[in-house]
């Protein structure tokens, strides 16, 4: 059993490596660094290997450092699927594997080796096979996870999808109108240019886009006009994705501006605590402390390094906890008075139970030498204590302020 919850804690730890973490994850950075560089690498060595010099100087280097590269590639992806049930934590582990097989990411890390190894056991198929190695570069899409910038770029392309569909669909339309038309005015004049109905597709390609290679064009009056229009048209055919994209940018960093605004509006208090061993809080996960809604652990500092909390986080003698909480609307504020003991003050070396106080007056913590305490009756307050109370009472010389 104990080897079982070894080999868990293992996995999950493996899987905060594997995938792009926070800064602070010195050995997930330096993994994420690996990968990254990895990509770049077998990329450009890819490119160098179709020059004729670098490859007959460097030949066996580029093959090399191409085969470690693509077997980093295929260790990474053998060791997602292995921690695929932290990445889809609400599915059983066969279909969490499966999930991460069909995704995206999952097929662009399956395509970025498979096509090299397949020739060793496919041998007739070399060619086929290494034609398939150019899709290795869709694991550059693996770049994006590094950088916010081309996070926006996927998040515009993704809510303005069915925009950019319909407008691809009406360009498609268009391609095929254009083409039916134009082989109707010209066909008998240019019968070994437009031949058939999609003859004209690659004119009214380059006409829409207004590419224009001029190397296929009408020859009558009718067909010329036709040209004219279709070239007006397709100016604002490709402005209508362009002008698509454009909005999506300005929506989303209108978002991000107006997310940004409104997170200075709403004040979020913070504290530090320390957890000992005595505390009902050690050892357990943060998932487990039943703290309040709207508290939550924004991080923990546990020696020289500082742990991003989740939920299966446990909690560890020594962790310093920082908690955060919204701030609440001061419309009933409470006064609190604090007083610090000088030598003199009657209140020295007195136990809480024995105070000369009014029952209206509760002290609600003691600062001892920088440590907050909680105190009870049996609690003897010191010289330098500085003493936290709510009460009615005027006390010469404290310091008031509001919660």
């Amino acid at each position: 059993m104990k080897n079982e919850n070894k080999m868990e804690s293992f996995r999950q730890r493996l899987f905060h490596i594997l995938e792009v973490g926070p800064e602070e994850d010195r050995l997930g950075r330096a993994y994420d660094i690996v990968n990254l560089l990895s990509i770049l690498i077998n990329l450009a060595v890819s490119i160098l290997y179709t020059f004729e010099e670098y490859r007959l100087a460097y030949g066996e280097l580029l093959l090399s450092v191409e085969r470690s590269t693509v077997a980093f590639f295929a260790v990474d992806y053998v060791l997602r699927l292995w921690t695929a049930r932290y990445l889809y934590p609400k599915l059983s582990p066969g279909r969490a594997v499966w999930e991460y097989m069909t995704s995206f990411k999952g097929l662009v890390d399956m395509v970025s080796f498979v096509p090299y190894y397949l020739p060793v056991f496919f041998p007739g198929g070399a060619p086929a096979f290494r034609l398939f190695r150019v899709l290795r570069l869709f694991r550059l899409f693996r770049v994006n996870a590094y950088y916010d910038s081309f996070s926006v770029i996927a998040e515009v392309l993704n809510s303005k999808k069915q925009q950019l569909i319909s407008s691809v669909f009406i360009i498609f339309i268009l391609l095929l109108g254009s083409s039916l038309c134009m082989y109707s005015l010209e066909h008998e004049a240019q019968p070994n240019v437009f031949k058939n109905a999609f003859s004209g597709i690659w004119w009214a390609v380059s006409t829409l886009l207004t590419v224009g290679y001029g190397d296929i064009y009408p020859v009558t009056t009718w067909g010329q006009l036709l040209s004219i229009f279709i070239t007006f048209l397709g100016v604002g055919m490709v402005a209508i994705p362009t002008g698509i994209i454009s909005a999506g940018f300005v929506d989303q960093y209108s978002r991000i501006k107006r997310l940004s605004e409104y997170g200075k509006e709403d004040d979020v208090n913070f504290i530090k605590v320390q957890v000992t061993a005595s505390d009902s809080w050690n050892g357990k996960s943060i998932m487990h402390l039943g703290l309040p809604t709207g508290i939550i652990v924004a991080a923990i500092q546990r020696g020289d390094d500082v742990v991003i909390p989740r939920g299966d986080t446990v909690l560890e003698d020594g962790d310093a906890l920082v908690l955060g909480a919204p701030s609440m609307d001061n419309e009933h504020p409470i006064d609190l008075k604090e007083i610090i003991l000088r030598r003199q003050h009657p209140w020295n070396g007195q136990r809480i139970r024995d105070l000369d106080i009014s029952r209206q007056t509760i002290i609600i913590m003691v600062k001892r030498q920088g440590k907050a305490m909680i105190p009870n009756g049996n609690t003897v307050l010191l010289e330098g204590d500085r003493v936290i109370l709510y009460t009615q009472m005027r006390l010469y010389g404290a310091n008031i302020f509001s919660v």
